[in-house]
């Protein structure tokens, strides 16, 4: 299992600031301004990162410190990129006993991240879940809004190549 934190590196654009500037510079004196700012800078980025909180933080004169407990808070809101191809694991009961928890380590080792992470080169990050509704399919995996079921460690190799 990996020891070491991987990150993306933050690569945003001119463009992305100045939309992110336009929406603060319209919002900011509205009253509950911070959840639909935040929301609109994860549309424009993809996440959250640093950078993105601490403009927001800049233009709106809300610490830091704020804007993070509400970012960590909500569930909606992520502080890492996602890939190209989104690996979602369901640890759901029903997927649990049946082995998805071998299937989320196995993941893990061949992408060298963690939960929560996103490969180096973009390509894949890996989250877990709790249920995605297939329970009859268990153990389920998706990959962006393709499910894969009644999984084994062994099938993780050839739907990964898939998307090489």
């Amino acid at each position: 299992m990996p020891n070491k934190k991987t990150t993306v590196a933050f690569s945003g654009t001119k463009e992305q600031e100045e939309a992110l500037r336009k929406v603060i510079s319209e919002k900011k004196d509205e009253k509950g301004a911070l959840m639909p700012i935040l929301q609109q800078a994860q549309d424009i980025y993809g996440y959250l990162p640093k950078e993105v909180m601490k403009i927001i933080s800049d233009e709106t004169r809300i610490p830091m410190e704020k804007i993070y407990g509400v970012a960590t808070f909500y569930a909606q809101f992520t502080l890492n990129p996602k890939g190209k191809y989104r690996i979602s694991v369901c640890l759901g009961t029903a997927c649990y006993v049946k082995g998805s928890g071998d299937i989320y380590n196995k993941l893990m080792e061949k992408l060298g991240i963690v939960g929560g992470e996103c490969t180096p080169d973009g390509k894949f990050s890996l989250d877990a879940c709790r249920c995605v509704g297939a329970c009859g399919l268990a153990p389920v995996m998706m990959v962006n809004d393709e499910v894969y079921g009644r999984l084994t460690v062994d099938d993780i190799d050839d739907i990964l190549a898939k998307y090489e």
